[in-house]
């Protein structure tokens, strides 16, 4: 029996690839958890503008990831740190930090999104990089300063 899967399921397909499987498998298993639906001629139209739409999504997704990725790249985000006698930092810089700043600028970036290979500990320029999805990325200015008491 032909279906359609309506989600990705482990070792048979991707959501919306047609497979071939035994008719039990298909009605039992599948349909019965609403996890595919028989391929009928309808059901095929129904897959293809199912195709377009993810395509049209995917494209919007790309274009809004552009925008953002302009937006930011160049941004600079300072942070003011304490520091103490010896100039040595009260805290370390890391990616929650520089997350929860860039938030305070109005950009929504996780902080598993930003590239620091290790926390900064000293007053500075850093170049940072963001990545996105779509394998672009963007590159910020770390600023960390003084700050003042």
């Amino acid at each position: 029996m032909r279906v359609i899967l309506l989600q990705d399921i482990k070792n048979l397909g991707k959501k919306y690839d047609l497979k071939e499987v035994k008719d039990g498998y298909a009605r039992n298993f599948l349909i019965a958890k609403g996890l595919a639906r028989a391929a009928t001629k309808k059901a095929l139209k129904w897959l293809e503008a199912q195709k377009e739409i993810e395509i049209k999504k995917a494209e919007e997704e790309l274009k809004n990831v552009q925008l953002l990725v302009n937006k930011i790249e160049g941004v600079e985000v300072i942070i003011p740190v304490k520091m103490g006698e010896k100039s040595e930092l009260f805290e370390s810089i890391t990616p929650q930090r520089i997350s929860e700043r860039l938030k305070e600028l109005g950009f929504e970036i996780k902080k598993n999104q930003i590239n620091l290979p290790a926390p900064v500990k000293e007053i500075g320029e850093f170049p940072i990089k963001i990545n996105f999805e779509h394998n672009l990325e963007a590159e910020i200015m770390l600023i960390v300063t003084k700050a003042s008491h």
